[in-house]
């Protein structure tokens, strides 16, 4: 892994008319991208329904469903 897939970032977005932030590491942000392209959505709808299903805080929970659903 190099060292910017590991940096963290900040990412804000707006989930059900709110602005969210959360954090993190840029090769999860790009899977990110990845899985909302692939089920051809928008990330904004994306991380609204992985906040709709999380019982965590929202970055962890963005992470474990990129974990069970990589492209």
């Amino acid at each position: 892994m190099s060292g910017d897939e590991g940096r963290l970032k900040k990412h804000s977005i707006v989930i059900a008319g709110h602005q969210t932030s959360f954090t993190l590491e840029n090769i999860f942000w790009d899977q990110l991208k990845k899985i909302a392209r692939s089920r051809n959505i928008s990330l904004s709808r994306l991380v609204t329904e992985i906040d709709s299903q999380r019982d965590t805080n929202l970055s962890s929970a963005i992470r474990v469903f990129i974990l069970k659903n990589r492209c």
